[in-house]
């Protein structure tokens, strides 16, 4: 299944809307296009078998929505809930069926900005070892680097499809 791209970069000369948190110490950045809203951390239930970063399944309003802990995602310890944790739900166009809606687990939002695409450099290089493919690019705001990222690589959308399959066979029993 392929899916329609939930996030790219500004085309050349306009600006795009970005929504910045923090994860682990780090600011980080997504086009706000594929966001649908922000909720409070709540209580979410383990489903066996999952990925490690799959912290569980929560109920929006009756549908069962798989939440991804985006720190263990990226090879970090998995994120300590805090008081200003939140769940950010994105959905994602599929091809062939409904839209993927899925949550990730952030330590904090911090405010949705405009970044020119000028300000918006391409990931550096790390060499061969070091992943950056879930890198959009790196910007500046205030004197400090914000990491946008490429929603459709770091979640792996072919990996969502099959997680939020599971996830809805739950909600069958």
């Amino acid at each position: 299944m392929t899916a329609q791209p939930l996030s790219s970069l500004a085309t050349a000369g306009t600006d795009a809307q970005y929504l910045t948190f923090s994860l682990a110490g780090e600011l980080y950045a997504l086009a706000i296009h594929g966001i649908k809203e922000i909720i409070e951390l709540t209580q979410m239930t383990v489903v066996p078998m999952m990925p490690d970063y799959v912290r569980g399944v929560i109920n929006l309003r009756g549908a069962v929505v798989p939440v991804v802990d985006l720190a263990a995602r990226f090879g970090q310890p998995p994120a300590t809930a805090g008081r200003r944790s939140c769940i950010v739900i994105l959905e994602v166009a599929a091809e062939d069926g409904p839209p993927l809606v899925f949550g990730l687990l952030v330590d904090a939002v911090s405010a949705v900005v405009d970044i020119p695409a000028a300000a918006i450099e391409p990931p550096p290089s790390f060499g061969s070892r070091i992943r950056v493919d879930f890198i959009a690019g790196m910007a500046r705001i205030d004197d400090r680097f914000v990491i946008a990222l490429n929603v459709d690589r770091v979640l792996c959308v072919e990996d969502m499809v099959a997680i939020t399959q599971a996830s809805a066979g739950l909600g069958d029993q």
